[in-house]
């Protein structure tokens, strides 16, 4: 009976985590990013494209909706800090070294922490075992059990948390700099 109700339980929280993982997943892809760019007109224009934007005006763009990630939009002596001839070289929407580094340190970081958890968590997850195996109130090994399952479902949800960063250092990450330009030793580990 108990044993049923479990597994009705585990598959109600599976199913809230995935909501939960969907949720987040389909909030990150509307965070794209928008460029503001100014003609000689006047006109300003908005894309989220940045090929879009004509090659004379890409000095001056600004990013929009990023907190993170502004642009210097500032022209220095008729040259952009984009430009090719300063001697540091850029992907090919201006992003250096920095960002891409920034980007697998990022994700190295939420990888070591989401570890550090799950270890943490598999302590407790063996310790409350132990005193479940040592219990002889079937009230308390009831509490004990349902106390082990939560941690074991926090567990899970870190596990994939590693596995998300995982996918994003060897696969994610190297794709986009693939098609951006990037240069290779940028992204490594």
């Amino acid at each position: 009976m108990f044993l049923a109700q479990d597994l009705l339980n585990n598959i109600i929280i599976m199913k809230k985590i995935f909501f939960i993982l969907l949720f987040l997943f389909l909030t990150q892809l509307s965070f794209a990013e928008v460029y503001k760019w100014v003609d000689e007109k006047g006109g300003v224009h908005f894309t989220d494209d940045i090929l879009q934007i004509p090659e004379k005006y890409r000095p001056q763009i600004e990013r929009l909706g990023l907190s993170e990630e502004k642009t210097d939009t500032k022209k220095i002596e008729g040259k952009s800090s984009t430009n090719k001839n300063e001697g540091t070289y850029r992907d090919r929407i201006g992003r250096d070294e920095g960002y891409w580094k920034g980007q697998v340190e990022e994700w190295n970081k939420r990888m070591k922490d989401a570890q550090e958890r799950v270890n943490s968590l598999r302590t407790k997850y063996n310790e409350l075992t132990e005193k479940f195996n040592e219990s002889k109130s079937s009230a308390e090994r009831i509490n004990l059990r349902k106390e082990r399952d939560q941690i074991k479902n926090e567990m899970d949800r870190y596990k994939t948390q590693i596995e998300e960063a995982k996918h994003m250092l060897e696969k994610k990450i190297p794709e986009e700099a693939e098609i951006f330009k990037a240069k290779p030793e940028w992204i490594k580990q």
